[in-house]
């Protein structure tokens, strides 16, 4: 259905694919799978007609092909669910799906009907959202579902997904999985990204790995084993994934009470935050560092109460927050990496008002040595950068201000399984330090194998707090589905 010959990309100082010549066959999914930088979303992106190849050739159905717009790729039947949401905020649901060819009749665009038809292809996806609503009032997870939609609308027989269930929840994964199947079973050619191997192994019927702008391995017949798909991925065995936990000490670093439900994250412990999409787990770190009002929260830092009302008060009380939308929140990605890795700690390199150069660069280098932030030059925009090394460098612009408490929002989204071993790395070495940290993740392994505790939300109610023997999947699903008998809200 779909096939690459020698397909090459070259960037100023680096090739980002190097000669892929791969095969897609129709109504299979084939999972395309590798660490951040080995090419995936490059491979994607010309393919969906986002970026023209340096050289090499691309065909479908045999015939060879040029995609130098996505309207040619989309006229060849080749569709994208991109992993940074590619939505106009300003617009309707509906109006989003339709971007650019909007229903019309007599000359006069067709609400009603776009609005009929967005709705049908969003109950597809998993999506009780009104279509009449606009994209900006949504969360990142319904904005997601509504790029899946949009893709789906094109009647494709190609749709590349590109770390599609980064930001969706259990429930809305396995939505996705049954229409990814129903879609493979009439025909159509699925391409499939993501750093969840686990994923991989449920979905894929064929799985291509990427090192280096390389294929390095193709397994025909899909995978079972994530430890052998890890260690293709990353060129060499993975053991002892998860540091081991350290001893947290008996101070209460952070304490957050909302209408009487109590949290605590003592010196050196790593807390997790765990719930399902709209639970109200952002909203919770949000609040706590002042970027939303809480009329009832209480909050304490090493023992005295404290009101926070802005990010800049929280950061010089030593509480930062690392978002989870790295593309809007996160970074500014127009500007350097050496920018974007010192803009909250100006101050520690700027003379009478006056940014030096060299105190900020310094800065930056020790950040990327510490971090491993893989870019040609710290001068390079952040956009250019991999999602893996982007979370790098939005991570590593908080630990310039020296925090002692850093609240860690979904750290590893869309991050692969190398640099996930890394950040967990980084983050057990800052509690072993006496950092306190609160990391709120939907990957229910990352917490188990990460935190000292995991509190559970369910609805904006604090649904209890697991720890030691109690801690399990099974036991965060049951709080966070709600089937407790007791629990306060938040």
């Amino acid at each position: 259905m779909l096939s690459t010959l020698g397909l090459t990309m070259d960037y100023p100082g680096i090739r980002a694919l190097d000669s892929v010549t791969v095969e897609f066959a129709p109504g299979k999914v084939h999972a395309v799978i590798g660490e951040n930088g080995a090419g995936k979303s490059t491979l994607m992106k010309i393919l969906a007609g986002i970026q023209t190849p340096t050289s090499g050739q691309i065909f479908v159905e045999g015939t060879p092909v040029m995609f130098r717009r996505v309207q040619d790729a989309l006229a060849h039947g080749v569709a994208m669910v991109h992993q940074e949401l590619n939505l106009v905020g300003t617009l309707t649901i509906a109006e989003n799906i339709f971007l650019g060819r909007e229903f019309q009749r007599l000359g006069i665009l067709d609400r009603s009907d776009m609005s009929t038809r967005a709705r049908e292809l969003l109950k597809m996806v998993g999506s009780d959202s009104n279509p009449d609503d606009l994209v900006e009032g949504l969360s990142v997870a319904e904005q997601q579902l509504v790029e899946i939609a949009k893709a789906v609308s094109y009647e494709a027989q190609v749709i590349l997904f590109d770390e599609p269930t980064a930001v969706l929840s259990p429930r809305e994964s396995e939505k996705l999985f049954d229409l990814i199947r129903e879609l493979a079973a009439k025909g159509t050619t699925i391409l499939y990204i993501s750093h969840r191997l686990v994923e991989v192994i449920e979905i894929a019927e064929t799985v291509t790995v990427l090192r280096d702008g390389k294929v390095v391995e193709i397994f025909p017949d899909g995978c079972k084993d994530t430890g052998l798909l890890a260690s293709a991925m990353v060129g060499r065995d993975l053991t002892e994934f998860f540091p081991p936990k350290s001893v947290p000490e008996s101070t209460v670093a952070l304490g957050v009470t909302v209408f009487g439900s109590s949290l605590e994250v003592k010196k050196g412990e790593v807390v997790g935050l765990a719930g399902l999409v709209g639970s109200g787990r952002t909203e919770l770190a949000e609040a706590i560092v002042g970027l939303r009002p809480h009329l009832s929260l209480e909050l304490s830092l090493f023992g005295s109460p404290v009101e926070i009302k802005s990010v800049r008060q929280a950061k010089d009380l030593g509480i930062d927050y690392v978002s989870e939308d790295r593309k809007s929140s996160g970074l500014v990605l127009s500007m350097s990496c050496r920018e974007n890795l010192t803009l909250p700690s100006l101050s520690e390199s700027a003379s009478l008002g006056v940014v030096r150069l060299g105190a900020e660069s310094a800065i930056a280098d020790g950040l990327k040595s510490k971090l491993d932030i893989r870019a040609s030059s710290l001068e390079v925009e952040a956009g250019s950068l991999s999602g893996g090394n982007q979370q790098k460098i939005a991570i590593g612009k908080w630990l310039a201000c020296e925090p002692r408490v850093l609240i860690l929002d979904e750290p590893t989204r869309g991050v692969d399984v190398g640099a996930k071993g890394e950040i967990y790395r980084l983050i057990h070495e800052l509690a072993s330090s006496g950092m306190a940290c609160l990391v709120i993740s939907s990957e229910l392994p990352e917490l188990l194998g990460l935190c000292h505790r995991i509190a559970v939300l369910h609805d904006h109610h604090l649904a209890g707090v697991v720890e030691g023997s109690e801690m399990s999947e099974e036991a965060i699903i049951r709080l966070a589905s709600g089937l407790t008998s007791e629990s306060r809200a938040f």
